[in-house]
């Protein structure tokens, strides 16, 4: 007997293991190792993969229960994946089904649904007489309509049926005990293949030639019909809604020429194309720089001799990387092979996608969260049957199922949005190397400003999970230098009098460029009008009742919003403490940085860029494509216009408040700050007109901004290292974060100290527990429990530990089994627990 161990979509810890099930000799055949399937469990049918099959013994075993139905003529996952999925599962502390789920697009998310067929009955139940019991003539006619409504259908969801008889619930339980109705599950889609009516000619051409001609007077319209197919029998078969449409007649006339046997209607398939209609120019490589060249050989090389090997290119802003991505990618194709461009969700802007369908065409799949279900389903699609060979998109592009992967190329490898922040919190660039390891596939991670952790991987060359090439690319492309950086004191400001948001140096440089018709990017990183509402008689701030955090005032709606958990209330007139009037907002916004500049510089062109601007499905491209055609003067936003835009007319980038993020509880602050000024500074001159930028900025003298206007990322590496160092912090160590949360607050307390106790007893136990500073290499410390830096969120009160741990020890491991063991401790209290592995966020 076969035996298929499946992984089912029940996400409880005691489900988290393959279980068997026999193989029915009809499904045989399209089983496989990745298959999604259907399957009974307890009382239930439930969607599952297989992750493994064996052939078991002879004798059938009447306990195992057969698979029901496979769910994919093609599996969605290929046994690479699923082996990915269980490496996941270990690395990053989540179960293996989270893993499995977050490699396949939303519309294959299946839910059990329950349906209702008719049943095979013995003998016609007697009902008595009516007129005695007219209750039951009642019931008996509801049966007979339920019956045929079914009978009609074939098979009804539950939900249709009630639909229909909304009163008839006691006569279809009646209906299922007596076996008139019988209830079956099964797995449904969120979202099918998406089909039109389209028409075809039946007969030859030559047929339907003859055929025209003798067509009688009365039938003029189906004769039009018939010779507009004619005339495009190349283009065939042709949306139905095309013909009616083209030539304005109606379905019937169309449905005659059928009836007659000239033509055909059938449903065909049809993609959702999120770039129909659009023309992407064609482009062709373009020639190299000697350092670009250097770079390329290297690479070239490696995809030659089809070894797996990581690279990391460190290189400018401006300096070229995305043409030796292009370049590297047309090598792999060239060997039949596919290629995978993670780009950040925040830079994958419609000029990125251009740079990439107009060197591949048709070739190229779009995976991205701006794209409907629908849309993002049927790229995916496209990758699986073998229709495109490159893929674009943001973290979850990663698990494309290219069935032939020689590269995947990471760009800006140092955005921490490729950190997975719900389960599974998985890191793109490990999933990333680890599935090239898999394949003998190369990696290129490329950033101007690299992670501490990649370049120090780089440099020291003493990890041997992770030692990518280092290649650098110290100068521009185009021979240009780099844009001047001017820092302003905004505290000599104040002290001067200039109370407004923009110093004078922004204000004449902006002047300046308003006069010779030239543009301006301006960063800001903040959302909403201001960051807080504040009584100034009372000292009273807004705060969310769900979460411990402010609420952030929105001028369009005139409402406070809590950027958490989506809270909203309407903005306050009078103080709900003390009823004083003097309550008005605090701090700088987009929204208020749009007002400002309008009062400043009347008749100034703003287009605003934030999440509240770009919610709309195509409104990012929409309002690119506005400062691209020089519609607005000056493009205003939050860190999405940092990333990857081009424009050839921007000459001036102005940063409002530069030391904004240094002051998170993040070690990383710094780090974060350096890498968004550099950034935002690149989108200056970039082609032939001279660049300039302006930071301004209450800590000018801090490092992370001194070595940012000197485009000086080595020197800056060598301060921060320093530091981290110094406080035992990645690259020098890894972390965890162990985040537990309840709604009750001594409840929280008192586990959130059990589980670090257990934690410490057991690597007491185990010889890890120490602190850092000891010279030995196999060592864990703890910290906490805490409360987490937003103490509550969504109505649930938050603490944490952080673990800190280097060496060869398994730390993830122990930090698993000491959660899993608490959770059992508590089952039913609603503790939830949530492992971290190298945190990107630690609020």
């Amino acid at each position: 007997m076969d035996i298929a161990k499946v992984i089912v979509d029940v996400p409880v810890r005691s489900t988290d293991r393959p279980f068997d099930y026999s193989i029915p000799e009809s499904l045989k055949l399209w089983i496989e190792v990745g298959s999604r399937v259907a399957v009974p469990f307890g009382h239930r049918t439930v969607q599952g993969f297989v992750v493994s099959l064996e052939s078991g013994e002879t004798v059938v075993n009447p306990a195992l229960k057969p698979i029901q139905e496979v769910l994919d003529l093609l599996p969605p996952l290929s046994p690479e994946l699923v082996e990915l999925a269980d490496w996941m599962s270990k690395r990053y502390a989540c179960r293996r089904i989270s893993a499995l789920q977050a490699m396949l697009p939303t519309a294959l998310k299946g839910k059990a649904e329950r349906l209702i067929s008719l049943g095979v009955v013995e003998e016609e139940t007697a009902f008595p007489d009516d007129e005695l019991f007219p209750m039951f003539a009642e019931t008996e006619n509801e049966e007979r309509l339920i019956t045929e409504f079914i009978g009609r259908n074939g098979e009804v969801s539950m939900k249709q049926l009630t639909r229909a008889f909304p009163e008839a619930a006691e006569t279809v339980k009646f209906m299922l005990r007596r076996g008139v109705l019988v209830e079956s599950q099964s797995i449904k889609d969120k979202m099918g293949k998406k089909k039109l009516k389209a028409v075809d000619l039946a007969i030859g051409i030559t047929a339907a030639r003859e055929a025209l001609s003798k067509f009688p007077k009365k039938s003029a319209r189906q004769k039009e019909v018939l010779s507009f197919l004619i005339e495009r029998e190349a283009t065939l078969p042709m949306a139905l809604k095309e013909v009616l449409s083209a030539l304005q007649v109606t379905a019937s006339t169309v449905k005659g020429l059928e009836e007659k046997g000239f033509i055909e209607i059938s449903e065909i398939e049809v993609y959702r194309d999120p770039y129909q209609g659009r023309d992407f120019k064609p482009t062709t490589p373009l020639p190299l720089t000697a350092e670009q060249e250097i770079v390329y050989t290297r690479i070239s090389r490696t995809l030659e001799e089809q070894l797996h090997e990581v690279f990391l290119v460190h290189g400018v802003t401006g300096s070229g990387k995305t043409e030796i991505y292009l370049q590297c990618i047309k090598r792999c194709l060239d060997q039949g092979r596919q290629a995978v461009v993670l780009v950040p969700e925040i830079a994958l802007t419609p000029q990125m996608v251009e740079r990439f369908k107009g060197r591949f065409g048709s070739g190229v799949a779009v995976m991205h969260s701006r794209l409907s279900v629908g849309e993002r389903y049927d790229e995916w699609r496209k990758i699986r049957e073998g229709k495109a060979t490159v893929a674009v998109g943001a973290r979850s592009a990663v698990f494309a199922p290219f069935s032939n992967l020689g590269l995947i190329i990471m760009d800006e490898e140092h955005e921490t949005s490729y950190k997975q922040e719900e389960n599974p919190k998985y890191h793109a660039r490990d999933a990333a190397i680890r599935r090239a390891e898999q394949c003998g596939a190369a990696v290129i991670l490329g950033s101007a400003t690299p992670s501490l952790e990649s370049y120090h991987a780089a440099r020291a060359q003493s990890d041997i999970h992770f030692s990518p090439v280092l290649l650098e690319m110290p100068t521009r492309a185009l021979g240009n230098e780099l844009p001047k950086v001017n820092v302003v004191d905004m505290r000599e400001e104040l002290k001067e009098g200039n109370r407004s948001m923009f110093s004078r140096k922004l204000h004449s440089a902006l002047a300046e460029r308003l006069e010779r018709g030239e543009q301006t990017v301006l960063l800001l990183n903040r959302r909403g009008f201001s960051t807080f509402v504040m009584c100034r008689s009372c000292g009273y701030v807004a705060g969310c009742p769900e979460c411990d955090i402010s609420l952030t005032y929105h001028s369009r709606s005139d409402n406070l919003r809590c950027h958490y958990c989506g809270h909203a209330e309407p903005a306050p007139k009078l103080c709900p403490e003390c009823g004083s009037e003097h309550i008005r907002f605090f701090g700088t916004g987009t929204q208020r940085v749009e007002e400002e500049l309008g009062k400043l510089f009347p008749g100034i062109r703003v287009i605003r860029m934030d999440v509240d601007t770009t919610t709309e499905k195509g409104s990012h491209e929409k309002l690119l494509n506005q400062f691209r055609d020089k519609k607005a003067d000056v493009l205003l936003g939050t860190q999405m216009v940092a990333k990857g835009l081009d424009f050839p007319d921007v000459t001036l980038v102005g940063v409002i408040t530069a030391d904004s993020a240094l002051n998170l509880p993040d070690f990383r602050a710094a780090e974060k700050t350096f890498q968004l000024l550099t950034q935002v500074a690149g989108r200056a001159g970039r082609h032939q007109l001279p660049g300039e930028v302006v930071v301004q900025s209450y800590t000018p003298e801090h490092y992370s901004i001194v070595h940012a206007s000197g485009h000086d990322y080595l020197s800056f590496v060598r301060e921060e290292l320093k530091h981290r160092r110094g406080l035992h912090y990645p690259p020098y160590c890894r972390l965890i974060l162990v985040t537990l949360s309840h709604e009750q607050l001594p409840l929280l307390l008192r586990m959130a100290e059990n589980y670090a106790m257990n934690l410490q007893g057991k690597a007491r136990q185990l010889r890890w527990y120490g602190s850092l500073d000891k010279l030995t290499t196999d060592v864990l410390d703890l910290l906490g429990p805490v409360a987490s830096p937003i103490p509550r969120l969504k109505g649930r009160y938050r603490f944490q530990c952080m673990i800190k741990w280097r060496g060869a020890i398994d730390v993830i491991g122990l930090v698993r089994q000491v959660a899993e063991e608490l959770e059992d401790s508590v089952r039913d209290t609603g503790l939830q627990i949530s492992i971290d592995v190298d945190p990107q966020m630690l609020m």
